[in-house]
């Protein structure tokens, strides 16, 4: 995955967790999980970035 479409995965993650939210509150394991997945695509971006 190259990192533009990386980033705009992580923005749409970011946006899907936020509603999940606001929506079935911060322990509701459906935005915990959404936190998990938006925690390792931020990951993958780190490693990109360190790459460079």
């Amino acid at each position: 995955m190259n990192k533009e479409k990386l980033i705009l995965e992580i923005e749409k993650k970011r946006e899907e967790m936020t509603q999940l939210g606001l929506k079935k509150g911060l322990t509701n394991i459906e935005t915990v999980l959404s936190s998990q997945q938006l925690d390792h695509l931020l990951n993958l971006l780190q490693i990109k970035e360190n790459v460079r």
